[in-house]
C-alpha cells in the first residue's frame, strides 16, 4: 500500500455480531480477515483506526425514542466493546460515534478521537489520503463512512472480503456496493493487497 494509506475499522462490536442486540448475521465472520488487514497495515507501518458506536441511554438513533433501531450499544456496556477475536494494534486510535443524542451518525467520518478532534482531522494529521474500509455494516456505517470520505477528498476503498450487511431488505448490501462504486470508491480484498505487497 502507499504510505499515505490507513485502514479504517467500522462498528465491530458485540452488539452488532450474532447473539447481540443488533446482531448480524455473519458479523463475526470478518473478524479474522480483519485481523489479516491489521497485520497487513502495522507491518508496513500504516495507521489502524477503529470505530464504535458510543451511544447514550437516550437516542433518537432507537425505537425507543422515536429512531429505528432497538437499543444498542450503550457506552460502557459490553455490548460496545469490540468483538473480542478483534486483534487491534496497541496504538489503533479509537474513534467513537453516535453520542450525541439527536444524531445517527452513521459515517465514521462523524467520530471523534479521544481528545474529541473528528476523524477527517485526525486522517489529515498522519498525512493519509487513502482509507481501506471493513467492517460493519456494509448497507449502514460502512456505506456512509465512504460517501462521507469521498465528498471529504479522500479516496475511500471498500475491502469486499472484509465487511457484512444488515440486509433489512435482500439486496441491501448490493445496493450498498453499487453506490459506493458509483460515487467513486475503490475495491479491493486481501488477496490483491497481499499480491502487490
Amino acid at each position: 500500500m502507499e504510505k499515505d494509506s490507513a485502514l479504517l475499522i467500522v462498528d465491530v462490536q458485540n452488539d452488532f455480531c450474532p447473539g447481540g442486540a443488533l446482531g448480524i448475521t455473519g458479523g463475526d465472520l470478518i473478524v479474522l480477515v480483519l485481523n489479516r488487514y491489521i497485520e497487513l497495515f502495522t507491518a508496513q507501518g500504516l495507521p489502524v483506526f477503529a470505530t464504535r458506536d458510543w451511544h447514550p441511554v437516550e437516542t433518537s438513533h432507537f425505537q425507543s425514542f422515536g429512531g429505528v433501531w432497538p437499543v444498542h450499544c450503550i457506552q460502557g456496556t459490553r455490548g460496545a466493546d469490540f468483538h473480542p477475536g478483534l486483534k487491534l494494534p496497541p496504538d489503533a486510535v479509537i474513534i467513537s460515534k453516535g453520542m450525541d443524542p439527536a444524531k445517527d451518525d452513521y459515517s465514521a467520518l462523524h467520530g471523534v478521537g479521544q481528545d474529541g478532534t473528528p476523524l477527517p482531522g485526525l486522517l489529515r494529521q498522519r498525512g493519509v489520503r487513502k482509507v481501506y474500509v471493513g467492517g460493519l455494516a456494509t448497507d449502514y456505517c460502512v456505506k456512509e463512512s465512504v460517501l462521507e470520505g469521498i465528498a471529504q477528498g479522500f479516496t475511500m476503498i471498500y475491502l469486499a472480503d472484509a465487511c457484512q450487511g444488515v440486509n433489512l431488505q435482500q439486496e441491501d448490501s448490493e445496493k450498498a456496493v453499487a453506490e459506493m462504486a458509483r460515487a467513486g470508491a475503490g475495491r479491493a480484498s486481501l488477496a490483491e493487497l497481499t499480491a502487490k505487497g
